[in-house]
């Protein structure tokens, strides 16, 4: 139960709907008992009594118990539903809050399917234990210990004699138990290889198609449904094991009783109508033991479920705020780095290695290296995506460390090389960093990236409704779009990660013309891999294996014969040769 007490804080604030749930169900089990009692004294006193007059009394009272036990029904079946949904609903809340909260590096191995699947399959399977595996195995209990009394109270041999296979349907349980729960957690770890596996296929297919993959894809598809139905197959082969024998168990202590019973009511010591009321609550008993083994499937299930929940729920949060956080609306934007070395993963190389530059408010800063080089980790350091694993970040004088991450962030705005739309109008997308934006805020940033004029034309303007990350739009539209989201919130610190990689030479010239107005009084991260989009930055830093190789401005670079000199050459010359070809030079 270790599991269900660490989960505890998201269902027990609703504990009085299940109380009041056990308390109907009480009502419900009570009632229940009743028929043996009824079917015992029908037998004995008014078939074999010939006490015929009592019939009528009998019917209306049967009638008045079972409106009793539909009302009592009811409400123990509403309230114990909505005790699982509202635990559920909480749960969800906070597993959408706990992922909002952790850090990039969670992110970085984390499959989007598998958690998916956490929070849809493995939210559901834990709430139908809470909707109906507690009170069934409450019910459980309450039906075997009435039972048991009852019988006790007909025949205390009979009892004994009924109940000496118990034990031992008891330890098939508990072995069943032991079985169970480990297939059905690598079930549920298959389910969710398997949704990333169909996620991964959906985000993809255009690569798919273009490069004609779809009966590779469709193989390893298949590879992780055959995995899925294998330990299907395996979970239900512990089932036709275990079931069959707590079935002959049960049917060993049926033969018992009528055994013994009949000995008893032959020797009148046991009326007929006692053993018949006897035969009934042995069943009460039986059945409820035998179901105990969907009780403990339930348990194994919502069990794994909740380990995989609390996987995320307990994932260290490495990306804190201090108590005493600086809160500031605006900041300068004056970025230092001071020996900054950072490790993604333990153990390997360091992503950047001793880092050190300063940038004043205003100052644009020019990154350029290989792929891998680092550019990207420079400014993840800035928004606190990352800690480093020494030296330090400061922002207007204090370390990143200090300022409340809301603050610190409101602060940056991102123009990333993949830019990323939601399923909703241009307007929302433009203004979602800073929802309270007018109309004409949105269409001045929309100007000023450039991208008012082909948003005019399309079918709704800046109300149109855009398809999955932007389905419809071209990249270079997005990223336009995405610089005017970034304009909207007036940062103090702008990054541009490769921001203009997906458009034309036409539309980088007139953005970067519109980024210089922005820029102005803006602390600017510029990363590129084509010079022309960083050669009058101020001071532009040549990375290599995260380390900085040559720092300076565009004419000092050039004639350093550096690293910098080199990606030149190749670019201008690749240039030169194009234009020789077409007839141009």
């Amino acid at each position: 139960m270790d599991t269900f007490k660490k989960l505890k804080e998201f269902y027990w604030p609703y504990k009085k709907f299940f109380f009041w749930s056990l308390f109907s169900l009480l009502f419900v089990t009570i009632i229940t008992l009743v028929y043996p009692v009824v079917l015992q004294i029908t037998i004995d006193e008014v078939v074999l009594g010939e006490q015929y007059d009592l019939i009528p009394y009998i019917c209306i009272a049967f009638i008045v118990l079972m409106i009793i036990k539909g009302i009592a029904t009811y409400f123990h079946q509403y309230l114990g539903d909505y005790f699982g949904i509202r635990s559920v609903y909480t749960l969800r809340d906070g597993l959408y809050k706990k992922l909002q909260r952790l850090p990039f590096r969670y992110y970085d191995n984390a499959k989007t399917g598998d958690l998916m699947s956490r929070l849809t399959a493995d939210v559901e399977g834990f709430r139908f234990f809470l909707s109906m595996g507690f009170s069934e195995l409450v019910r459980i209990v309450l039906l075997i210990v009435l039972s048991l009394s009852v019988m006790f109270y007909f025949s205390i041999p009979l009892a004994l004699v009924t109940m000496a296979a118990m034990p031992f349907l008891g330890i098939v349980v508990y072995r069943f138990d032991r079985k169970v729960h480990p297939a059905f957690r690598k079930i549920r770890k298959s389910f969710g290889k398997l949704n990333t596996r169909v996620q991964e296929n959906i985000s993809g297919m255009n690569t798919v198609k273009s490069l004609s993959r779809e009966n590779f894809e469709i193989g390893r598809f298949s590879d992780r449904s055959d995995d899925y139905r294998t330990k299907f197959i395996t979970t239900s082969n512990i089932w036709s094991k275990y079931f069959p024998l707590m079935e002959f168990i049960g049917n060993v202590s049926v033969v018992a009783l009528l055994a013994y019973g009949g000995y008893l009511v032959i020797n009148n010591s046991m009326q007929l109508g006692e053993l018949v009321a006897f035969f009934s609550l042995v069943w009460y008993i039986l059945g409820p033991l035998m179901n105990f083994g969907f009780v403990i499937n339930l348990f194994s299930q919502s069990k794994a479920s909740g380990e995989r929940l609390l996987e995320i729920l307990e994932a260290p949060e490495e990306i804190t705020e201090k108590e005493d956080a600086v809160i500031q609306d605006r900041l300068l934007g004056h970025v230092t780095f001071n020996d900054v070395t950072l490790t993604y993963v333990e153990d390997d190389d360091s992503a950047l290695k001793n880092i050190t530059f300063d940038a004043p408010p205003g100052k644009t800063i020019g990154l350029i290296g290989a792929t891998g080089s680092g550019k990207t980790s420079i400014t993840q350091l800035i928004t606190r995506f990352y800690e480093p694993e020494k030296g330090e970040v400061l922002v207007d004088g204090r370390p990143v460390a200090d300022y409340g991450l809301k603050s610190l962030r409101k602060n940056i705005g991102f123009v990333l090389q993949e830019s990323f739309l939601f399923s909703t109008t241009i307007r929302e997308n433009i203004s979602y960093g800073n929802p309270d934006a007018t109309m004409e805020d949105v269409i001045d940033a929309a100007k000023r990236a450039q991208a008012h004029d082909f948003i005019m034309e399309m079918p709704e303007g800046y109300d149109t409704l855009l398809g999955e990350r932007g389905m419809g739009l071209s990249g270079g539209q997005k990223q336009r779009i995405a610089i005017a989201r970034a304009i909207l919130i007036d940062p103090a610190i702008l990054v541009l990660d490769d921001a203009t990689s997906a458009v034309d030479m036409e539309t980088e010239f007139k953005i970067q013309k519109a980024l210089q107005e922005v820029m102005k009084g803006r602390t600017t991260f510029i990363i590129a891999h084509r010079i022309s989009s960083l050669k009058h930055a101020d001071e532009i830093l040549v990375l290599e294996d995260g380390a900085i190789k040559e720092r300076g401005v565009h004419d000092e670079l050039l004639i350093n014969g550096g690293p910098y000199q080199r990606i030149y050459d190749i670019q201008y010359q690749d240039k030169e040769k194009i234009l020789k070809t077409s007839n141009i030079l």
